[in-house]
């Protein structure tokens, strides 16, 4: 008798436990398990080197969405931006590749604009920077092709 009662109430507390470490995972990993309050549009560049499925889309410094995927259109990279609903976007917005400090991680950097017509879900930001590759600035350097 007091063994089912002592295995119940670790059986209760390892439920609770394993209900904690998910709920965590989910909320520090930043998933969205269902849906979620976002728009998704996408962007084109020439190189999205660095740049990562999960990866943070700011706006003056602050975290608006996240980078969904990354693909292949012809020979330019289409990346698709899962942002806030409450962020408006332009058609002349811009969409920069930059990182943080010397060797951090990349991040995408939107400029909204403000001049063209609101984006809706699924339509494609046009004007993009794609980042700086250090290792070719330095291989330009060490071969004296800088100009």
């Amino acid at each position: 008798m007091e063994n089912t009662k002592l295995e119940l109430i670790v059986g209760v507390f390892v439920v609770i436990g394993i209900a904690c470490l998910s709920y965590l995972s989910i909320k520090l990993g930043k998933l969205e398990v269902i849906g979620g309050d976002f728009y998704e549009v996408q962007a084109q560049f020439d190189s999205a080197s660095g740049i990562k499925a999960g990866a943070t889309i700011e706006i003056a410094g602050v975290e608006v969405g996240r980078v969904k995927s990354i693909g292949l259109n012809k020979d330019r990279a289409m990346v698709k931006l899962a942002v806030g609903n409450g962020i408006q976007l332009y058609t002349d917005t811009i969409a920069s590749v930059k990182t943080r400090g010397i060797i951090g991680e990349k991040y995408l950097a939107l400029s909204p604009g403000g001049g063209g017509d609101p984006l809706k879900p699924g339509d494609t930001i046009r004007d993009t920077e794609s980042g700086v590759d250090l290792e070719e600035l330095v291989s330009q350097y060490v071969h004296g092709k800088v100009n």
